[in-house]
């Protein structure tokens, strides 16, 4: 009886790359961030740009990029309820304002939350005018999936067109896992729902409570491993972005385990497992 060959196994290296969220050291400064994302091996940051001047500084951001020797891969747009006055309060101007600094510092993705309720002109014009900037600029405007707010036994919606930007044609969307959390969703199945069209991952967890946690991966019950994996499997060449919650910790120490504990999770899990005959045919 001829022998069996053994195979051996290994992992596929991903091609995505990881980055830090500059959220993810609140109360910390965004200078903060970049120093810590260099330190502990992130390959780039993403920008909240937020309430901290130096987040809406774009020469500060770059210096900041320079002297740290690490990208600015993305950017947040200021789309929350307290950056309602940042760069203006024209919504539009804003994302103009995100597209023009990515393009300046090289940002591949400028995430973007659906529009509020009450910004009904905005939320009227909001898909057409998403794939008319994707059409005239290499930067992907990812729109991220937001949820329901929960109380009371009650449910409200204060987004639209709706909380899910998969019920839309969006060119792009952000999978955020801990909003998954709060909206009660199936993550494996919305990423499914976005396809191709995924593009950008916020990591994170939560424990399907009310509030958006944004738990270090693998603190909640999200499905954060098997997502990654299978976005190896897939190939997957977009962003994955740690967007944690470290606004309790005692200390910055503390807060630097946290973020190495999330990127060495989120590292782990963006493999794709071969076999040795797979890998001997690449």
């Amino acid at each position: 009886m001829a022998a069996v060959p053994k195979t051996r196994a290994t992992v596929q290296e991903p091609s995505a790359l990881v980055a830090l969220s500059t959220a993810s050291v609140y109360p910390d400064s965004t200078a903060g961030a970049f120093e810590m994302a260099a330190r502990l091996g992130y390959d780039g940051v993403e920008v909240m740009v937020w309430t901290d001047p130096v987040s809406q500084d774009l020469t500060a951001l770059r210096r900041l990029s320079d002297y740290h020797e690490i990208p600015i891969l993305a950017l947040h747009a200021p789309c929350l309820v307290i950056t309602q006055r940042v760069w203006g309060t024209d919504p539009w101007a804003k994302l103009v304002r995100a597209k023009e600094a990515a393009e300046q510092c090289g940002a591949r993705t400028v995430v973007v939350h659906p529009p509020f309720r009450w910004q009904r002109e905005y939320a009227r014009q909001f898909v057409g005018g998403i794939q008319q900037m994707g059409d005239e600029t290499d930067v992907r405007f990812a729109v991220e999936n937001m949820f329901p707010l929960r109380a009371r036994g009650r449910e409200v919606t204060p987004y639209a067109p709706d909380w899910d930007p998969t019920t839309e044609d969006f060119p792009d969307f952000t999978l955020d896992l801990s909003h998954t959390s709060v909206s009660q969703s199936d993550a494996l199945d919305m990423a499914a729902r976005m396809g191709d069209r995924l593009s950008h991952v916020h990591i994170a967890d939560g424990n399907g409570t009310a509030r958006d946690e944004h738990l270090v991966p693998g603190r909640g019950n999200q499905p954060c491993a098997a997502l990654l994996e299978g976005l190896a499997v897939q190939g997957f060449e977009g962003l994955v972005v740690v967007e944690v919650n470290t606004r309790k910790v005692e200390d910055r120490a503390e807060r630097e385990a946290d973020l190495a504990e999330a990127l060495a999770f989120t590292r782990l899990n963006l493999v794709a497992p071969t076999t040795g005959r797979d890998a001997a045919r690449r």
